[in-house]
């Protein structure tokens, strides 16, 4: 009796643990539970403390509802100008209605990798070579669009698409390689050449205005000098005046003709002598002797520029 009594205890106390278990539920966060009541769907369980009815309810799915990146493998794409490159990529999705990600199809991440890929490979038939390249952001915004339009039934928000690698075939990427490099030096001799263009323009725009200023400088130079040499003239013209001048009103002050026939003579005599001096063949004035009536001629001469003088 006892031990019959013991043995129904134990079941009851593990009866007990299993519809504790069956019935209580504690979701975590960003977490859903999909519940069936027998076998038909119930009600959808967020994050919290829960309570079921023990052996009519079911938790039959688990999903998270955080953003899942979903890795796309790498396929074989034919490009428009028949070039096989493998591409691959990463899908970024989030789902949204755990109900549709439950019953709308039976593996939603497969689901959208697949239609990635094949949206990939018509992409990448309507793009050339080269194009592929530089047209990543609208591959990526082309796969987004079509597949968060076919996934949208399924309850699965799609955010991003990002390409990965394009890798075309060794030979394409040797040519590939030797057409950069074709490129590069191109750019090197069109830009090499621009800067022995630009170089030669400066040196004639540097001589052109070298010529400009040391003309400039010439001009001003004789502009001076011409300036200096007026004033000189105009200087010396003065002196002159002004001493012909003194020399006039000395002339005619008493005793002013002897000392114009004095200094007459002397410059006479001092020219005589220094032409015997530089001169083997001297000629000789037939009037030599008279130096008086040549004094007076001279003294005649300088009264009569002397009366011009005072009239004018």
């Amino acid at each position: 009796m006892l031990n019959t009594l013991s043995i129904v205890l134990i079941a009851a106390i593990v009866f007990s643990i299993i519809l504790f278990f069956k019935t209580i539920r504690i979701v975590p966060q960003k977490t859903a539970f999909i519940v069936e009541r027998l076998g038909k769907y119930s009600k959808t369980l967020e994050a919290g403390f829960h309570i079921l009815i023990p052996f009519l309810d079911k938790v039959s799915y688990r999903h998270t509802l955080k953003e899942q990146a979903v890795d796309v493998p790498p396929q074989a794409c034919i490009t428009k100008d028949n070039i096989a490159v493998e591409v691959d990529g990463i899908l970024y999705m989030q789902l949204v209605d755990p109900k549709k990600g439950s019953y709308g199809i039976d593996n939603y991440r497969f689901a959208a990798t697949q239609l990635a890929q094949t949206t990939m490979r018509s992409v990448m038939g309507k793009l050339d070579l080269d194009k592929t390249f530089e047209e990543r952001e609208n591959i990526n915004s082309v796969i987004v669009e079509a597949v968060d339009k076919a996934s949208d039934p399924w309850g699965v928000k799609v955010t991003r698409y990002e390409v990965k690698n394009i890798l075309p075939p060794q030979s394409i990427k040797d040519a590939m390689e030797k057409q950069m490099r074709a490129e590069r030096e191109k750019r090197a001799t069109i830009a090499e050449s621009e800067g022995d263009r630009q170089a030669k323009i400066n040196r004639a725009e540097g001589d052109r205005q070298e010529m400009i200023a040391r003309s400039e400088g010439e001009k001003q130079k004789r502009i001076n000098e011409a300036e200096g040499r007026a004033v000189e003239i105009e200087r010396v013209a003065g002196a002159t005046a002004k001493g012909i001048q003194q020399i006039a009103l000395a002339i005619n002050e008493k005793g002013g003709m002897n000392a114009v026939n004095l200094r007459i003579a002397e410059q006479y005599l001092k020219e005589f002598g220094k032409l015997a001096q530089t001169n083997n063949s001297i000629i000789i004035p037939t009037n030599l002797s008279d130096i008086a009536g040549m004094i007076k001629s001279a003294s005649t001469v300088i009264k009569e520029q002397v009366a011009a003088g005072s009239a004018g």
